[in-house]
């Protein structure tokens, strides 16, 4: 990030942990700059950015001022509620300004090429920008390998849909997994089998009999802040995945949609360690920016093209919504908000597990060992009637979803606990939320849980990022 995204990264923060209040004066442009360590030129430019965004106010002979939080002024959700259900980002970091500039913007440089019907494959020039934009997070492609989708559930639905070359036809998911996504494989009749995978990691003696089994013409996974488990696959683990599907012939469908919400920046992708074109690498931009963008991209090995673009059908994806996104990341808008809703999500996650520290003495719940991105597992004794948990915490204020929702129809080795996301929770209200949470599991407990770390993962098990 630049000098000046840094200076205004900082004052946002600020003003949204209520250490710049509204009607507060800014330290002057000279202040600033010592206490930043760079020119009084740096400083100006990123109070005159935010002051055009209707973040900061100046007035003549004065200086600069907070105009109000950040957000749109028509929140509504609901203060007495604690919500630990909802996946959506927090309204409150949307980029309305920025965004809203780009639209703009994208209008001014395109004019009448945004109202066609456009390229299957997506805004030729995006397609262009997202090669340097992928390749900084070690996804490195051509134009020609990217395509553009409405989100990143298209991507994952055709993809289920199309012939591969190795004529399999099952698809093969981490079990527990995204919910959604396991009800379309159900309703649309693909064939669909589960693995295991806890907090602890997946075993992979287990997935490469999977592979050799000469069923699965892919495997669906999400090595990076799982949903909902919230935790990463190991360097070591990711590798393996990729030797065992070139050893088999197995296609690996690798699903980043929440990669940009964590601050681990030494996570390499599976994409990034295959040598043999079997990975196909699918990315949301919904979740960063807000989810009615609807953009996703899906970076596919070459040979894998004619087939997905046989079953995409036709254009479906904004051509305004794409140029916008091309000034967005081209600006450096895009990495300036990600490296501020990381700092977001990082900052309620310490407070989560804090939290889980400070009220979790009895060793009840077992969570997943999680300092990124926005979902946690809480790891619930098999003796906890759910139905009955959830009810009392929905009359306490406190929203929850249980974790059976994230597997298969009949899919028998589940285990108990409910996905805890801090989205859309500040971190006062999760510490309250997390107290309120354990006090109604010991409710419906009858004995105590051994503590996470109280067992040890067999050597066939793969361990988790730390």
């Amino acid at each position: 990030m630049k000098k000046y995204d840094v200076i205004m990264v900082d004052i946002e923060q600020r003003i949204r942990d209520g250490r710049l209040i509204p009607g507060q004066k800014l330290p002057s442009v000279r202040d600033a700059a010592a206490s930043f360590g760079c020119s009084a030129g740096t400083v100006v430019r990123a109070y005159g950015e935010l002051e055009r965004r209707h973040v900061l106010y100046s007035m003549p002979q004065s200086g600069f001022y907070v105009v109000d939080r950040l957000g749109d002024g028509r929140d509504d959700r609901e203060e007495s509620v604690i919500d630990f259900a909802t996946v959506l980002p927090d309204r409150d970091a949307f980029p309305y300004m920025d965004f809203q500039h780009c639209l703009n913007k994208a209008i001014d440089i395109y004019k009448h090429d945004l109202f066609t019907y456009g390229d299957l494959m997506g805004l030729a020039s995006l397609r262009h920008t997202l090669v340097s934009h992928l390749a900084g997070d070690q996804v490195f492609a051509k134009a020609g390998q990217i395509v553009v989708t409405s989100g990143a559930q298209k991507s994952l639905e055709i993809l289920a849909r199309m012939p591969f070359p190795n004529g399999k036809g099952a698809v093969l998911v981490e079990q527990p997994s995204y919910g959604l996504y396991l009800r379309f494989l159900e309703r649309a009749g693909i064939p669909v089998s589960g693995i295991a995978r806890t907090a602890v990691g997946i075993d992979l003696k287990e997935l490469e009999r999977c592979f050799r089994s000469g069923e699965f013409k892919y495997f669906y996974t999400m090595p990076r802040y799982h949903n909902p488990l919230g935790t990463s696959y190991n360097a070591e683990t990711r590798k393996r995945i990729v030797r065992l599907a070139d050893k088999y012939d197995v296609y690996i469908v690798e699903d980043d949609y929440m990669g940009d919400l964590g601050n681990d920046r030494q996570f390499d992708p599976i994409y990034a360690h295959d040598l043999s074109a079997h990975v196909i690498y699918v990315k949301s931009f919904s979740k960063i920016i807000f989810p009615g963008l609807r953009l996703g991209v899906a970076v596919l090995p070459e040979h894998l093209l004619p087939a997905f673009r046989a079953h995409q059908g036709y254009p479906d994806t904004s051509l305004l919504s794409q140029a916008a996104l091309e000034v967005y990341i081209k600006n450096g808008m895009y990495e300036r908000h990600k490296h501020k809703i990381c700092q977001l999500y990082a900052s309620r996650m310490q407070a989560l597990n804090e939290a889980v520290e400070r009220y979790n003495t009895a060793g009840l719940v077992e969570t997943s060992e999680v300092s990124s991105g926005i979902f946690i597992q809480f790891k619930v004794q098999q003796s906890v009637n759910m139905d009955q948990l959830i009810k009392r915490l929905s009359a306490r204020g406190v929203r929850v979803v249980a974790g059976q929702t994230s597997y298969l129809t009949g899919y028998r080795e589940r285990e108990k606990f409910l996905r805890i996301s801090i989205s859309q929770t500040s971190p006062d209200r999760i510490v309250e939320g997390v107290r309120v949470v354990l006090e109604e599991v010991a409710r419906g407990s009858r004995g105590q849980f051994r503590s996470a770390g109280a067992a040890e993962a067999p050597d066939h098990l793969s361990g988790q990022s730390s």
